[in-house]
């Protein structure tokens, strides 16, 4: 095995976010050596490596030179460089997930096509390269409203997302490459996270459940485990697996599904990092999904995934009515909270509905951790100073 632990090793982290700052709190653990390379000055991993540079996670030279100086890399973020990657895998730098894997992903519309070539159940959707193509089908009544538009490229945190329900919505759209999918009559929203490394260990954890926020589509509340039965939640974790070896991703991979009103579970999209859903873990699990990510990538054992205690995350949003130098109003009083963990990511600036952090409740009850959560979300609020 490669002396990681204490050693010359390096590992190289493409993206310096919370996914990422989160990721290094588990290499400190292990005392492993990290280089990030993100766009921003003032990137929350900054804080927690051996190592930052500032670069385009897109351009070509910068992700090639800065994956020169790492042993192994991995990202938390799906905006790289394809090629860059391709080409450090040929030069021997090994790349967790795989350029290969991260090409099939980083496209929506690739991704969707990826299920149906591979028989794995997702909603009907069609491709469009531009917008003018879609209004012209849909003025045709080749696609029938109301349906889900996504962009190919670029959507993050309920971003690039939208329903269409009349003509004139399609106006406020971006012209460009996206997807037409048909809108799946649901009654849950389920992820489950899986671990590989490269030997083919494989773990599932727990179901989830997501709540979203009914305006800004982004998750409010992740409840683990979901509240959905036995059966449903085997075939969900069976589904998920069968997605990873699909991809031959190594690593971790979200699969967030939807759970038809008949039983039937169908992939709405993948992430091949640790992801939002997976947050409730550090907490609530045996190994929380960012120390997996690590074991996984090193092709070390792969931990345990059941849950200590019922988990629910709370995501910490800017205020809709705040911009500016950030203030976390009642966080002392959520601190009191039994089971409560309050996670703040080190962005200084808050903006309407950007991620800033988010909070773990756990209880043995799972009922009881859903109202402290309710509690929580109704506590705390993240504005700016200036108002």
């Amino acid at each position: 095995m490669v002396n990681y632990f204490s050693s010359d090793f390096k590992l190289g982290i493409l993206g310096g976010g919370q996914l990422g700052k989160m990721m290094l709190y588990e290499t400190r653990k292990y005392d492993i050596q990290t280089l990030v390379l993100d766009p921003s000055p003032e990137a929350p991993s900054r804080i927690s490596c051996d190592y930052f540079e500032q670069g385009d996670l897109m351009d070509y030279e910068t992700v090639l030179q800065f994956g020169r100086k790492a042993d192994i890399l991995t990202f938390e973020i799906e905006g790289i460089n394809i090629e860059a990657l391709k080409q450090l895998e040929s030069e021997g730098v090994k790349t967790y997930p795989s350029a290969a894997t991260l090409e099939k992903i980083q496209n929506k519309a690739v991704q969707k096509e990826f299920y149906e070539k591979h028989n794995l159940p997702t909603a009907a959707f069609k491709r469009f390269p531009n917008l003018e193509l879609l209004k012209s089908d849909v003025n045709e009544q080749k696609v029938s409203l109301p349906f889900v538009w996504k962009s190919a490229t670029g959507g993050y945190d309920g971003k690039g997302v939208s329903v269409i329900r009349t003509n004139a919505d399609l106006d406020n759209l971006p012209d460009a490459e996206c997807i037409a999918e048909n809108l799946v009559p649901f009654k849950n929203e389920l992820a489950v996270i899986v671990a590989r490394n490269p030997s083919g260990e494989v773990r599932t954890y727990p179901v989830v459940e997501m709540e979203f926020h009914p305006t800004a589509n982004q998750v409010e509340y992740v409840i683990c485990p979901a509240r959905i039965e036995d059966h449903v939640a085997e075939k969900a974790r069976e589904l998920a697996k069968n997605v990873s070896e699909a991809f031959e991703h190594v690593g971790l991979l979200a699969v967030e599904m939807f759970q038809t009103e008949d039983d039937e579970i169908l992939i709405n999209e993948v992430a091949p990092r640790p992801h939002n859903s997976g947050h409730y873990s550090i907490e609530a699990s045996y190994t929380n999904q960012f120390e997996q990510q690590i074991r996984a990538i090193l092709d070390l054992p792969l931990g345990k995934t059941d849950s200590k205690l019922g988990g629910i995350m709370v995501n910490l949003v800017g205020d809709e009515n705040h911009e500016g130098e950030v203030q976390y109003k009642n966080i002392d009083k959520i601190m009191g909270m039994e089971g409560v963990t309050p996670h703040i990511y080190g962005k200084k600036i808050t903006r309407p509905f950007r991620k800033m952090g988010h909070v773990t409740i756990v209880n043995k009850d799972l009922g009881e951790a859903r109202k402290i959560a309710e509690e929580v979300k109704n506590s705390i609020q993240v504005i700016s100073k200036n108002k």
